[in-house]
């Protein structure tokens, strides 16, 4: 495993615990709901993966994305919403249906194992060709179809500025298998230049704290421009030695959006703030579970929703944890960098991992 101490803050146990807590949630077939009798969607699903893999239960990580590609549709995409014995909610969320292509990638560069690449390769393909069949001519990707196939009229911008990542990822994974997807490439180009240059392609969703750190947690802005971002909604966003809220205009501060919120610090070359807005994450773990509370309503503390823990969140602190620490092979995955297409034919040499035995 790649769990290491943050001193003063939580130690590899504690994570270790944490990463114990999803897998007991998973089931049999491979599906990680949110919490125990829930539903699970492909996004959050593929999130907790990736936390799996961190914490060397290489296994079960396997088994998750088993589970995505034994339900991904012909055409290549996922319902939003499922539940243990079926599809909960029938609409096709673009960005749901792009971020298996990260999980693959950190999965991949945490094992080296190019068998396991070959294999769900095919259904990132499928996936991202989805997604992009939504984008529009100016660049944005509408949020979603329809399950009939509709598609919707809008497109929001923590959902691209995910997929544009997503892209990134499915890119790398491309060249990796050693294929060329020049078509993605400027799709890639046409949505940065959406996101950084038009803000009204979006629809408004400026209440929400995602909204604001989102651009900068996956490296869709200039580094300067990241920044100023940061800046401005700070004031708005943060309570202080809690946390980062949800909404603006309402006292829930969530773990989940805290550790993302660190995560775009960190892009952004902040690292005092991603340690102090981690280290006000802790104040949402419950003892003795390795589980943390979704939320907490200040001043008084309490639990929102009540009594919820969800293995997105614990899975969001472990991907920050190992941010922090840089301990895994995938640690620097937020981190930001010019894009640069990769090449295809010196791919592997320059970047893809060697093999790691799992441990821990």
């Amino acid at each position: 495993m790649w769990l290491r101490d943050l001193p003063g803050v939580i130690s590899a146990d504690e994570l270790v615990a944490t990463v114990d807590a999803i897998a007991a949630w998973q089931l049999p077939d491979g599906m990680i709901p949110w919490f125990p009798g829930g539903h699970a969607d492909p996004w959050n699903h593929t999130e907790a993966a990736m936390a799996l893999a961190l914490g060397g239960r290489i296994e079960e990580a396997v088994h998750a994305f088993a589970w995505l590609a034994a339900r991904q549709r012909a055409d290549g995409a996922w319902h939003r919403y499922y539940v243990a014995d079926g599809v909960e909610e029938d609409k096709f969320d673009a960005n749901c249906c792009a971020y298996p292509a990260t999980g693959l990638w950190l999965l991949y560069r945490c094992t080296g194992d190019r068998a396991l690449l070959d294999a769900f390769w095919p259904m990132i393909d499928r996936a991202l060709e989805f997604v992009l069949g939504l984008q529009t001519e100016r660049g944005e990707i509408l949020w979603a179809r329809h399950g009939d196939g509709t598609p919707w009229t809008f497109a929001l911008l923590t959902g691209n500025a995910s997929i544009s990542h997503s892209l990134r990822c499915g890119l790398r994974l491309a060249a990796a298998v050693g294929v060329a997807r020049p078509a993605w490439e400027a799709a890639l180009d046409r949505l940065l230049r959406v996101i950084r240059h038009e803000p009204d392609a979006f629809a408004p969703k400026h209440r929400w704290a995602m909204d604001w750190y989102y651009p900068v947690l996956v490296g869709a802005l200039e580094p300067e421009a990241a920044r100023r971002r940061l800046d401005d909604g700070r004031d708005r966003f943060v309570m202080d030695g809690l946390g980062v809220r949800c909404v603006l205009d309402q006292p829930w501060v969530t773990a989940a959006e805290t550790c993302e919120c660190a995560l775009a610090h960190l892009a952004a070359g902040d690292d005092e703030t991603a340690r102090a807005l981690f280290r006000w994450a802790q104040g949402h773990r419950h003892d003795g579970s390795g589980h943390y509370w979704t939320g907490l309503v200040h001043p008084g503390g309490q639990t929102f929703p009540d009594g919820e823990h969800a293995t997105y969140t614990a899975a969001a602190v472990v991907l920050t944890a190992d941010a922090l620490s840089g301990a895994s092979p995938a640690a620097d995955l937020f981190r930001p960098e010019p894009w640069v297409a990769p090449v295809v034919s010196a791919f592997d040499e320059q970047v893809a991992p060697e093999p790691r035995r799992r441990t821990g």
